[in-house]
């Protein structure tokens, strides 16, 4: 069957050219170590393809994108799936993808125009481990490939253990597990708002979670707010100040060469925070323009932004085939305070 659908090859899931040799590893050493290459499954852009052909470490596997979800059913290993055309896809075809891949454990690269990036982004569920890219050269790709792979890319045989190296590991252990206790117990006496986890603060009138940013993988959970607006004069001058921060900030590229100042952790920042003062939703592709900075450069910072627990995704009440980013509210407070400070 799967030669049938690939039309190509029937290697099977790990080969002999899919094991990197020792280079002169000592075989008498506790541990051997053997790097695996990461499968990944093309499909799209001949001229992406050229290029994924050429990186070390890569078995490439390729399928017509109406064939895509045929292969994956058949196919017993697949570590990422990269779709080079996927906003050239219908959304129904994109989900089923998305739901393959999570079952399969692999990881996702969408690449996509900035014009239909909010769609693509809002078909990805939160289970999934994605990369976006818009307008993506060789380096961005590669950047991609890298965040996709799996964090353990080896394969170990343990040659040589004892029970003193059980004891030492248990010892270990309970020496990380007094060390969290005790940043947690320092970290309730002082800190900041926004302190990531780890580092607990106990804001008055509220529990330590809505206190802290919090960092657990993929944290997205949040209840869709309303954007309908609020007559307070405080929010609305306080977002007109950091709409001219903003301005300001832009302006400056105007006198100065732009990547002298880039900083598109903090103008994501500053829009998020000026949106929610003015109770008006931002999506994706409008968060990516705020970052002035390459597009998929700013999708790899909202997702950094997303894992560290400052922004939430929330789906649109009226589009289900679109998201907004918003901040924490954790983020907000801190943010908040932030400014509060800086009037002073």
């Amino acid at each position: 069957m799967e030669q049938a659908i690939q039309g190509r090859s029937t290697t099977p899931a790990f080969s002999a050219g899919d094991v990197a040799g020792r280079d002169g590893a000592d075989e008498t050493a506790p541990w051997v170590a053997y790097t695996v290459r990461s499968s990944v499954l093309f499909a799209g852009s001949q001229v992406v393809r050229e290029e994924l052909i050429g990186i070390e470490g890569v078995r490439l596997s390729e399928a017509p994108l109406a064939e895509v979800a045929d292969f994956m059913r058949v196919k017993s290993v697949i570590d990422i799936l990269w779709l080079a055309a996927a906003d050239a896809m219908e959304p129904d075809a994109l989900a089923e993808l998305c739901d393959l891949a999570a079952a399969k454990g692999c990881s996702l690269v969408c690449e996509s125009s900035i014009e239909a990036i909010d769609r693509v982004a809002a078909a990805i569920p939160d289970n999934i481990s994605a990369q976006l890219l818009v307008d993506a050269d060789t380096v961005d790709r590669r950047i991609a490939l890298a965040a996709a792979r799996n964090e353990v890319r080896q394969v170990y045989h343990e040659v040589t253990r004892d029970a003193a190296m059980e004891r030492i590991d248990r010892l270990q252990e309970e020496v990380a597990r007094i060390s969290r206790l005790l940043g947690e117990l320092v970290g309730q006496r002082s800190g900041l708002p926004g302190t990531p986890i780890g580092y607990a603060v106990v804001v008055e009138g509220r529990d330590d979670s809505g206190g802290q940013v919090r960092a657990p993988e993929r944290d997205f959970i949040a209840m869709p707010r309303s954007f309908a607006p609020e007559e307070n004069g405080t929010d609305r001058q306080r977002a007109k100040a950091v709409r001219r921060l903003l301005r300001r900030r832009r302006i400056r590229e105007q006198y100065f060469p732009s990547d002298l100042f880039a900083d598109p952790a903090w103008d994501m920042l500053l829009d998020l925070y000026a949106a929610r003062l003015e109770n008006r939703p931002v999506s994706v592709s409008s968060l990516c323009i705020a970052a002035a900075v390459p597009a998929t450069t700013a999708l790899r910072w909202i997702r950094t932004m997303a894992d560290a627990g400052f922004f939430v995704r929330e789906a649109d009440p009226q589009d289900g085939r679109r998201i907004f980013i918003a901040l924490a509210e954790s983020a907000f407070d801190a943010m908040s305070r932030y400014f509060e400070a800086a009037e002073e």
